[in-house]
């Protein structure tokens, strides 16, 4: 049974979508099956492996009831399956609003194929409206992108709430996988800052590995890649690689897949 892991943050441009691409492909590199989910109406997370002009995607899951494994799509990579996303699911917050268990919905997508595959990965849309109340009843952990800029911590405590929130009414076993800290740059005071900050503020929940900045992780989505087919030796591939094979250590699986 595939353990369902959603990438949060309430805030935009922390690194949501470059996470989950590069950790799904990262795990997939490493031997595991895995399943992204692109949970985000701009459709980034699927356009950035190379899945465009999407017509039906996730948003028919979970309004139509449509079988997801009739739009899960083969990646480049073979262990590597991505459920798109697209436009539509914009209308989704809106029409879940009236379903009984609207808060379930994504859950009983993710029921029909979670046998066949070792990780589920959610990327969320960076709001904290219906559609990420979804994710987190649907997953077993979350890991929240914290970039290491100014105001990084900024929101995380009313994050850190709704958590709380799904946990005691909704989902009680969710919990949360760690913080990775994203766009690091070692020159700079302010970022070395946040890293200290954070991990004073949470101690053992924040990942040893640091995303740092990186041209080649912002260039390879534009060629519908994620940065380990596009340049396996960069500083992005390398980071993600090795964040893939942290989680797997916390989780007691082993680094290549027996």
């Amino acid at each position: 049974m595939g353990k369902v892991i959603a990438i949060v943050n309430q805030k935009g441009g922390v690194g949501k979508t470059t996470t989950a691409m590069n950790l799904s492909a990262s795990l997939a590199v490493l031997e595991y099956k895995v399943l992204l989910i692109d949970f985000d109406p701009q459709g980034n997370a699927g356009s950035g492996l190379g899945i465009r002009n999407v017509e039906q995607g996730v948003y028919q899951c979970l309004i139509n009831q449509t079988n997801p494994q009739e739009l899960i799509v083969q990646s480049e990579l073979e262990n590597l399956h991505v459920l798109p996303s697209n436009i539509d699911l914009v209308g989704a917050e809106i029409e879940l609003v009236n379903q009984p268990e609207r808060e379930t919905m994504l859950r009983n997508v993710i029921d029909k194929v979670r046998d066949n595959y070792d990780f589920i990965i959610i990327d969320c849309s960076p709001s904290l409206g219906l559609l990420t109340v979804n994710a987190l009843v649907a997953a077993n952990s979350v890991i929240i992108a914290v970039q290491c800029e100014y105001f990084a911590l900024e929101g995380i405590a009313k994050l850190l709430n709704t958590i709380k929130i799904i946990q005691v009414q909704l989902n009680p076993a969710l919990l949360i996988e760690g913080f990775l800290l994203t766009m690091y740059d070692l020159r700079l005071r302010l970022a070395n800052q946040v890293v200290d900050d954070v991990r004073t503020h949470f101690e053992s929940l924040v990942f040893d590995t640091l995303i740092q900045r990186n041209v080649k992780l912002s260039e390879s989505p534009g060629f519908g890649k994620p940065a380990i087919l596009y340049d396996a030796n960069s500083t992005g591939a390398i980071n993600y690689l090795n964040f893939a094979k942290e989680l797997l250590a916390k989780n007691n699986l082993p680094e290549v897949k027996q």
